[in-house]
């Protein structure tokens, strides 16, 4: 008897050939499942060498390109429209599902009370992970953190590059709002977090599982190890929840936030001072100041978020159109 094969459609976005063999590593994960995808979709990102290439070389059933608007949310709009199943799984382009992460997330998905699921992610650095690095932060590269929950939980939203969603999502819903999220390089965010709300508002009595059971592997680059790229990520962390309590409720925004700031940080904290006391070292001290300095970044592009999202939003003397936030609009700050 073979082995059965699934109703999930898994796309996959990419926007440069410098990620080709993290690209191939991704599609080659998804054909070894224990329960096998119904079809992968890759999404070329307005670069048509990159399309060439996948059209020519990779093992993805549906290679199309992303002709809306540049950017990640489009990108996977387009995967999304492509797509038969009844449920849509995204994976990023830098990372590795285990064999089983299909099975997980599929199974929690055909809970009637369930919209969607989630995995965890776990960092592969490409040298070691810094020592002034806090686990608390492994969010600034795409990675589950401490504070997560250990065990299956209902979350607001999973993480967008590590999750599966019933497609009736966007049938009813709508798909990922263009204006949020990433842009090639640029390391704004939350266009995952935004849908999720948006289908929580519709549902509210289902509810998005994160299952860390489900794993895929993220292959970090170098430059992630390094404080200039914490510190940016930071700040565009800020400045896209800045954006995104002005396109959905304050309160649903920043929620988790709430409690990840007043609870998991402070602990996280102490937790590294104390260590670095009971073990004579320092590196307990540098992962502290850097909870206290991400922290800080953070609530800067918050600031400067919110001050971008107003001048955006004012209309134009002589203009009654609504404005839309745009986070190219926004402009390009960095530290």
């Amino acid at each position: 008897m073979g082995v059965r094969m699934s109703d999930v459609s898994v796309v996959i976005c990419g926007y440069t050939e410098d990620r080709w063999d993290r690209i191939v590593g991704a599609v080659a994960s998804l054909r070894c499942q224990t329960v096998p995808p119904q079809e992968i979709i890759f999404v070329s990102d307005h670069n048509p060498a990159l399309l060439e290439r996948a059209e020519q070389h990779l093992d993805a059933d549906i290679i199309v390109a992303n002709t809306g608007t540049r950017g990640l949310s489009d990108a996977r709009n387009t995967g999304v429209k492509m797509a038969k199943g009844s449920k849509i799984a995204f994976l990023d382009d830098d990372a590795e599902a285990a064999p089983n992460w299909i099975e997980h997330l599929s199974r929690w998905c055909e809970q009637p009370d369930v919209i969607g699921a989630g995995s965890r992610v776990d960092p592969v650095w490409a040298n070691k992970k810094p020592n002034w690095f806090p686990e608390e932060f492994y969010w600034t590269v795409g990675c589950s953190y401490v504070g997560m929950p250990t065990s299956s939980a209902q979350v607001r939203n999973p993480f967008g590059g590590a999750m599966c969603v019933s497609r009736e999502i966007f049938d009813r819903v709508g798909g990922f709002r263009v204006g949020i999220g990433r842009v090639d390089n640029m390391l704004a965010g939350c266009e995952e977090t935004e849908l999720c709300i948006r289908a929580n508002e519709r549902w509210p009595q289902k509810s998005f599982i994160y299952e860390p059971e489900a794993v895929i592997m993220h292959y970090l680059p170098k430059n992630r190890e390094k404080l200039s790229y914490f510190l940016r990520r930071c700040f565009h962390e800020g400045r896209s929840k800045a954006l995104l309590s002005k396109v959905v409720d304050h309160r649903a925004a920043l929620q988790a936030e709430t409690s990840y700031v007043l609870r998991v940080l402070p602990r996280g904290a102490l937790r590294n001072v104390i260590h670095s006391i009971t073990n004579f070292e320092m590196s307990g001290l540098l992962r502290s100041g850097t909870i206290v300095l991400g922290l800080g970044t953070v609530g800067l592009g918050y600031v400067v978020g919110l001050r971008n999202a107003f001048l955006i939003q004012r209309p134009p003397k002589n203009n009654s159109q609504d404005t839309i936030i745009n986070e190219e609009q926004a402009g390009h700050d960095t530290l």
